[in-house]
């Protein structure tokens, strides 16, 4: 599933100041995944042509041996749905996320993850589901807000809910790479919809 996908009927938020703040939480401490609407440039690519990521095959079966071994590990697992994650292989992450989650249900990184892999998977009631379970085990997570907030508006085209959920990332962590995407957000739904403020009307639903 791509972003493109869920476009915001009406709503005047563009796509593209949004759709590379969907991001697994796991990427705070490695490195990034390429931006949903960015893949990663392969050689030989074309520039103008963004190539689907290459999944390390070696990394790929020297974890799930280690995940073979210690089936109370949590952690290669993690790292599994994270590798199947930045190849954009999300049936594949969300079975080791999901792995994961079950070994660990206390982690909210791990829980958040799952939730944007069910995003890309088209489905995000399931996404949606899954976040409320990482804001219980950590209320004031905010990138499970943050992301909340774009499933919220371009899958469910409820601005209303949308415009709450940034609200409470800036309230929290203004300052943070989270908080900073929320006020873009905020500002960009001001711009089209001067009178939502936090309780407005949600968009209609737009078509592909």
């Amino acid at each position: 599933m791509k972003p493109e996908s869920f476009v915001l009927g009406g709503a005047g938020i563009l796509l593209g100041l949004i759709a590379g703040w969907l991001i697994g939480s796991q990427q705070v401490a490695r490195t990034p995944a390429p931006a949903p609407a960015t893949a990663q440039a392969q050689a030989g690519g074309s520039p103008t042509t963004p190539a689907k990521p290459v999944l390390d095959q070696a990394e790929a079966k020297r974890l799930t041996d280690i995940a073979d071994k210690d089936p109370a590990n949590a952690t290669p697992r993690t790292q599994l749905g994270n590798l199947y994650f930045d190849a954009e292989r999300y049936d594949d992450a969300v079975k080791w996320y999901e792995k994961a989650v079950a070994l660990d249900p206390t982690n909210p990184d791990v829980s958040t993850d799952l939730g944007v892999s069910y995003y890309y998977q088209n489905q995000p009631d399931k996404a949606l589901a899954q976040f409320q379970r990482s804001l219980k085990i950590d209320p004031k997570h905010t990138k499970t807000m943050l992301n909340q907030g774009i499933v919220l508006a371009f899958a469910k085209q409820d601005l209303s809910a949308a415009n709450k959920a940034w609200q409470r990332v800036v309230e929290l962590a203004p300052d943070s790479p989270e908080g900073q995407a929320a006020k873009r957000a905020l500002d960009a739904m001001k711009s089209a919809h001067p009178t939502l403020g936090g309780a407005g009307q949600a968009a209609a639903p737009g078509t592909d």
